[in-house]
């Protein structure tokens, strides 16, 4: 008889570990932060990067003026060393990446990188009174535009559609 009591102690005691083992598993999801949506990406300001590229490279540097509202800069960078290259990263609204790459590089050697492994289509799209080539297959689709020593390439996670709405907004002054 004493045995059995000891082992309904041994099962009471198992049934109460494992009921506060649930009561703290609660306590903690309930006070642990635990946020699942994307952070918030910090916006930058590229005007004096671009005041600096405008002066110092050799073609006509390009940004976007007038994007519609929710289009956020996330990063900017100028490297008049390395083929005066012109690099402007976007946030679109719906959280894709849209970036804007120019540079005085071999074009091919240029396209490949910022397109990551892109292959030129036989696609070509009027935009603002320019032709751009669509470029496919890489991690990013690309949009290309070559013109005054310079290449332009637009590309991202974006749709053709982004693409597009970024290559017309871009000014060269």
């Amino acid at each position: 008889m004493a045995g059995s009591n000891g082992k309904q102690k041994t099962v009471r005691d198992m049934i109460l570990s494992l009921g506060l083992i649930g009561i703290a598993a609660a306590v903690i999801y309930v006070f642990i932060p635990h946020d699942d949506s994307a952070p918030d990406i910090k916006t930058v300001d590229y005007r004096v990067e671009l005041l600096t590229a405008r002066r110092a490279a050799s073609y006509p540097v390009a940004a976007p003026e007038d994007l519609p509202a929710g289009w956020k800069a996330t990063s900017v960078r100028f490297q008049g060393d390395q083929f005066d290259a012109w690099h402007l990263g976007f946030q679109a609204p719906d959280d894709q990446y849209v970036q804007v790459e120019q540079s005085t590089q071999k074009p091919s050697t240029f396209i490949d990188e910022a397109s990551q492994g892109g292959e030129a289509t036989k696609q070509t799209q009027q935009i603002a009174g320019r032709t751009w080539t669509r470029y496919t297959g890489g991690r990013y689709d690309a949009l290309v535009h070559t013109a005054d020593g310079a290449t332009t390439v637009v590309a991202g996670t974006g749709s053709f559609a982004q693409l597009a709405e970024m290559a017309k907004s871009l000014k060269t002054a």
